[in-house]
């Protein structure tokens, strides 16, 4: 090996350890399982009581990027026009999303895409945003991050990324925990930049001594086979069985990027390519109950169940569901709806929202 050769494959072996260096660096590894911070800011917040009542939304407020956008995600292909909202349509929808949860005022909040020093957002910090606005209602929350990188290299990020679920608790949250789901094959580069979907666990105290845990989550959007979505919803099962096999009554709700029995064929052909005809939803909806319904999201009034609503110029509502509330055999559902009538214009996912009967004391 010539002298000019050894220096050429020294210096690239150098580059190459720059460069790993550099990503590993500007990117978020996490743990399979985090134990969380709990924030309560009353000095006691309530204590949930066996067969209370109890309200639960869950909303994916759409980084607060409001209903007048076609973002460059939002096309199969990735031209759409627009990189980020202006600060003045953020500032609305935060108002409106704050007007909504006030309005409604539910117990437990689930919120997904909830931003955090990412470039796309003008790097705010929406759940303090929110929590100055709602801060009487929620002393308790938690929160886990789904998304985050220093630098993302896209030409339509290059900068900083940090998107998050969140939990917010009209009564105590005792324990929280990030539980990480699994994530889609790729290269080694791809996969320190990609989002890592995940679980946000809570554990909220009852007077008997039980616990009711609660989990919040958004899964992966993608074509059948370059998503992980079916190990997510594998993964989010093997643990609602372990809480249902220890008799822990648990309530899951978000963004689950998958559409119920019977919608697959009712969306245009050229919207089906994310989707499975075999919807992965069905290991979750098996076995326990769903809001909405299979019955409810494919029935006669299947529109007043609706909760996506695309950011596509084409469309003048919402036109398919893929957000729902999911529930142990040991609660019991009262009523259910979806709200549409005065959030069209705020995100691009509706709020779905229920209320429950805990488990009277045994």
């Amino acid at each position: 090996m010539t002298r000019l050769l050894r220096i050429t494959l020294l210096s690239l072996l150098i580059i190459a350890g720059l460069l790993a260096a550099l990503i590993y660096s500007l990117t978020w590894r996490p743990a399979d399982k985090e134990t969380l911070p709990v924030s309560c800011v009353a000095p006691r917040a309530p204590t949930l009581l066996p067969g209370q009542a109890l309200k639960v939304m869950t909303w994916n407020v759409q980084y607060l990027a409001g209903k007048n956008y076609v973002f460059w995600y939002d096309t199969p292909d990735g031209s759409g026009p627009d990189d980020r909202p202006t600060v003045e349509d953020m500032a609305f929808s935060l108002d409106e999303v704050a007007r909504v949860i006030r309005d409604e005022q539910p117990d437990i909040l689930l919120l997904q895409e909830v931003d955090e020093g990412a470039k796309p957002s003008h790097y705010q910090d929406q759940l303090a945003l929110l929590q100055e606005r709602l801060v009487d209602l929620y002393p308790c929350s938690a929160h886990a991050f789904d998304w985050k990188a220093d630098f993302v290299p896209s030409l339509h990020i290059f900068g900083s990324v940090g998107r998050k679920l969140a939990t917010l608790s009209r009564y105590q949250i005792e324990h929280a925990e990030r539980l990480q789901l699994p994530t889609a094959d790729a290269n080694f580069v791809s996969r320190q930049f990609q989002p890592k979907p995940a679980l946000l666990l809570t554990y909220l105290p009852l007077s008997d001594g039980g616990q009711l845990a609660v989990l919040n989550t958004r899964l992966d959007a993608g074509a059948p086979g370059r998503s992980a979505v079916r190990e997510q919803v594998t993964s989010t099962v093997r643990l609602l069985d372990k809480l249902e096999g220890r008799g822990t009554p648990w309530l899951i709700g978000g963004d689950f990027n998958l559409l119920p029995l019977g919608q697959f064929l009712r969306l245009d052909a050229e919207k089906r390519g994310q989707y499975s005809p075999d919807s992965e939803l069905h290991l979750l909806w098996d076995k326990y109950p769903m809001i909405p319904s299979n019955s409810q999201s494919s029935g006669i009034d299947r529109e007043k169940w609706l909760t996506h609503f695309p950011n596509d110029p084409g469309l003048d509502g919402p036109d398919r569901t893929l957000d729902y509330l999911f529930y142990s055999s040991r609660v019991k559902r009262v009523e259910a709806k979806v709200r549409q009538e005065d959030t069209l214009r705020i995100s691009n996912h509706l709020p779905v929202i229920a209320r429950f009967l805990l488990p009277a004391a045994q």
